[in-house]
């Protein structure tokens, strides 16, 4: 079973996904796969979450799908049942933390204080969400955590294609997730074409610092 620093590791962008209808899963997951996002967040905000994951799943066996805004304990059977390889959080609790480990599912919380972060490394928990990283500061918060605690952090929230190569630059930035990509928007109206100008695009701009 892959753990979490072996699928934080897979790629330096996680586009963030929110979809709407079960149809738009697996085109979408096409043009993300063909331009190697091949580690995708299906967020459960929608009801037809879960059986979106499990579609990408079934259709795209490579591909390594996991589930965000994990907010209840109960969750996490619902998402290993449809096969999700991770967890994300926007947050984080004990409760949560115990139910992943319970299910041995990799898990990924949010932290965006410094009380947060630590809370996080007395669980010996080392790689977390920074969430909303823009709104919380972005790269000065950042910095200041990461000076004080060992820790490596996957930024979420406001990153776009402006900034988030500033966000990967950093030393303790192991990826970085976005919505950027495949906005919810663009899926829900199935302008496939522009997802994949801004899937190349990415791609072409991360290549500039790797």
């Amino acid at each position: 079973m892959l753990t979490l620093v072996d699928i934080l590791g897979q790629n330096r962008i996680i586009p963030v996904i929110v979809i709407d209808k079960v149809e738009h899963a697996i085109p979408l997951a096409e043009i993300l796969l063909k331009y190697g996002f091949n580690v995708l967040e299906i967020t459960l905000r929608t009801a037809c979450a879960l059986a979106a994951i499990e579609k990408i799943n079934t259709v795209f066996p490579e591909a390594i799908v996991g589930a965000g805004t994990i907010v209840e304990a109960k969750q996490f059977s619902q998402i290993k049942a449809v096969g999700a390889k991770f967890a994300v959080s926007p947050g984080l609790n004990k409760s949560l933390f115990i139910e992943a480990e319970r299910h041995n599912i990799p898990y990924l919380p949010g932290i965006a204080t410094v009380s947060e972060a630590l809370f996080a490394h007395q669980l010996q928990l080392n790689y977390l969400k920074f969430y909303p990283a823009e709104s919380m500061g972005g790269i000065k918060t950042l910095r200041a955590i990461a000076e004080i605690l060992p820790l490596h952090f996957c930024p979420t929230g406001g990153l776009n294609v402006d900034n988030f190569l500033n966000y990967l630059r950093l030393p303790y930035v192991t990826c970085i997730g976005g919505t950027w990509i495949a906005p919810r928007k663009l899926i829900a109206k199935e302008a496939f074409e522009e997802i994949t100008i801004n899937a190349n695009y990415t791609q072409q701009l991360l290549k500039t610092i790797l």
